[in-house]
């Protein structure tokens, strides 16, 4: 049987070739998720690319939807993908360019290069003293998919003593130096001096970060959030960061997002505030990692084989 495969991904020719080389007796139709139609998307029965869940209601056809993003909270939706829809992530496409952003995110807050600039921009010279090295700090990270353990790995090349946190921790990994359950997270929180999160977005995961757990971090300590950014609560964090119970924040996700401008986040010094964009196409070679990983999972679902980073529609993590 012919398939009809709707890419929503900004391809270049060199990907196009590679897909259409992939699936040859495809028939393929290239939009965007501004340019997709409710028609297009059930008209369809692979889908390569995030579109609006909206758009969902009357693809019945749908067999496979490939997402562009490591993500699937927002497709997971009871009811939202017809039954026997396969959902598979783009995870192991952007480790490195999300744990890049975040580590420079964290090195500059280390060494107080957001207080530079500023002075810079009121053209003072102005010594802000005393920094900290990344060697032998403690760091927590939360979430140890592709990009928790891109970003450990980085930071353990560093000099630093890696903390990994898992659901079900298992064996740990070369990136960390300690693996431990997230039942743990209030003993370690008064021990470090940054904490990482990658998480995803689930029920469990929602404004995990309030004033309690805030409360435990030192006074000197960062809180990177590279996931999703309702892991944390933002009136909690702008209350913490405001009255120095925490030093520093470096935010790639906000809760809402967009922040609105008029939000209290964006009027502190000690907070970095980058629009969602460490994980999307600046980096060329996500894109091209994107598509790798699409063409695997065009593949194996045409011979009927086991699909990577298949998504568990009831947790949101893959299985």
């Amino acid at each position: 049987m012919t398939k009809k495969i709707l890419v929503l991904i900004p391809v270049k020719d060199k990907h196009k070739l590679q897909l259409e080389e992939t699936a040859p007796n495809g028939i393929f139709t290239y939009a965007s998720p501004l340019t997709v139609t409710e028609k297009m998307a059930a008209e369809s029965h692979i889908i390569i690319g995030n579109v609006p869940p909206k758009l969902l209601r009357a693809s019945e056809k749908l067999e496979l939807l490939q997402l562009n993003s490591s993500g699937a909270d927002a497709y997971i939706k009871e009811g939202l993908l017809a039954p026997g829809t396969m959902l598979a992530s783009a995870t192991g496409a952007y480790g490195k360019a999300v744990s890049e952003h975040m580590l420079a995110m964290l090195l500059s807050l280390q060494k107080k290069l957001h207080l530079y600039r500023d002075a810079q921009n009121r053209k003072e010279w102005a010594d802000e003293g005393e920094v900290v090295s990344i060697t032998d700090s403690r760091i927590l990270v939360l979430g140890l998919g592709d990009i928790g353990r891109s970003f450990a790995a980085l930071t353990k090349a560093l000099g630093a003593y890696v903390i990994g946190m898992k659901r079900r921790p298992g064996t740990a990994p070369s990136c960390v130096h300690e693996l431990l359950p997230t039942e743990e997270l209030k003993q370690v929180l008064p021990t470090v001096d940054a904490v990482v999160s990658f998480l995803p977005n689930t029920p469990e995961t929602k404004h995990l970060f309030d004033r309690t757990l805030l409360s435990l971090m030192k006074p000197s300590a960062i809180l990177l959030n590279g996931g999703r950014g309702n892991s944390v609560d933002p009136d909690a964090l702008y209350d913490a960061l405001s009255s120095g119970a925490l030093y520093a924040a470096g935010l790639d996700v906000t809760d809402p997002e967009p922040l609105p401008p008029g939000h209290r986040l964006w009027s502190l010094p000690n907070v970095y505030i980058t629009p969602h964009v460490a994980g999307k196409y600046h980096l060329p070679e996500t894109l091209d990692r994107i598509v790798e990983i699409a063409c695997s999972n065009l593949s194996s679902h045409l011979e009927g084989k086991p699909l990577k980073n298949l998504i568990d529609l009831t947790t949101g993590y893959c299985k």
